[in-house]
């Protein structure tokens, strides 16, 4: 349906192609329009349309109303409203074309265009904040369904990779882990790493996987990448869980440092989100985005200190090689956790601050573009 509008003119949502090429302004007896459907639209939802004409016609005796459908084809329906004094809520719409439709007003949810430039939906993301619980939920039930090890593979990968990096990095490489063993080195940037390559590839195309629910339903679409990114968190739990067990084995214990690990996994949580929403809302328009993300997510795990720590980098570099959100969070885990003696300090200014611009920049382009979703997706 398309959205009320005060003017005549192209509601935001509304297709320009329909069943009859022609869209129909409602006008009521007074000349003021009401709302713009479509011709093939209107005869199927007559009176869902109506709520705004139906609260202007309501008088206080009964009495009828009349509105005209007047449309660029020329053709005219003409629009009755009678309201019973007894009891205003009963409202009859009666549609008069050829033959007549009759049809009860039903209750609708009018959708207004965002107002001014910039509009960030927050409050309405809030109000359907369940939503994207119901859908991080479902996402976990669907990844791991009808699988032999079900949610050990939120473990498995992250461990595969630590022995990977152990052998070729640690033993052949002879690359240095801070005076800490390698594996628990490496492991504990593996953890923060897999999660945010894994919400990352699944953000970026789950707009196209939900384009059923897309066409279908109106609600805030950044809900869909939002749960996405929260499903993948459930994995970071499981991982950080043997992170702490591989702790215990080589005997490295919490401190009070170690609380700003809750930061530094929001700092990645942050960095996941703003990335995705970009991929997300670019992959609606240019499926190529699917085939880029792999690539993307291959480059960006050797560009971060995940292998090899930051300090092998030359000093003048390093402000810039910490515009990767990823290379304070990777540092910060193994200073938090470890007690590594490579303290963050500037790169998690850097980090933090790409990772916000990175997220307040891909909500503005997803909505900006998100009116357009239903269309082309």
């Amino acid at each position: 349906m398309c959205r009320i509008v005060r003017e005549i003119g192209w509601a935001a949502n509304c297709r320009r192609s329909c069943a009859l090429d022609a869209h129909c302004a409602v006008l009521s007896p007074h000349g003021r329009s009401l709302a713009l459907v479509p011709a093939a639209a209107w005869r199927r939802h007559v009176s869902t349309e109506f709520d705004t004409f139906r609260e202007a016609a309501r008088p206080r005796e009964s009495r009828t109303d009349t509105a005209r459908l007047a449309c660029p084809s020329g053709r005219r329906v003409e629009f009755t409203m009678a309201v019973p004094a007894s009891n205003a809520e009963k409202t009859a719409a009666t549609v008069t074309n050829g033959g007549g439709i009759r049809e009860r007003s039903r209750p609708v949810l009018v959708i207004e265009p965002p107002k001014g430039r910039i509009s960030l939906g927050l409050r309405e993301l809030w109000e359907y904040r369940e939503l994207s619980y119901f859908l991080a939920w479902r996402d976990i039930k669907v990844r791991y369904k009808q699988t032999a090890l079900g949610a050990s593979w939120a473990i498995l990968q992250p461990v595969f990779a630590m022995v990977v990096f152990s052998l070729f990095f640690g033993k052949l490489g002879g690359i240095p882990s801070d005076g800490l063993p390698y594996p628990l080195w490496s492991f504990a940037a593996l953890v923060p790493w897999t999660f945010f390559s894994q919400a990352l590839m699944q953000s970026a195309n789950s707009l196209v996987m939900n384009q059923g629910l897309l066409r279908k339903v109106y609600f805030p679409r950044l809900a869909i990448p939002i749960g996405t990114v929260l499903s993948a968190a459930v994995d970071f739990a499981l991982a950080f869980v043997v992170l702490l067990g591989l702790m215990a084995f080589y005997r490295v214990g919490l401190t009070f440092r170690s609380l700003w690990v809750v930061a530094f996994a929001a700092l990645a949580f942050i960095a996941a989100l703003g990335t995705g929403l970009w991929l997300a809302a670019a992959s609606v328009r240019y499926r190529d985005v699917r085939y880029v993300v792999p690539i993307l997510v291959q480059f960006w795990l050797f560009a971060t200190p995940i292998a090899y720590p930051a300090t092998l980098l030359p000093e003048r570099w390093r402000a810039i090689y910490a515009l990767n959100p990823m290379t304070g969070v990777a540092e910060g885990f193994r200073w938090a956790l470890l007690g590594a003696n490579t303290r963050p300090g500037p790169m998690i200014v850097a980090s933090t601050m790409a990772a916000f611009l990175m997220l307040v920049g891909g909500v503005l382009y997803f909505r900006r573009t998100e009116r357009t979703f239903a269309d082309i997706v």
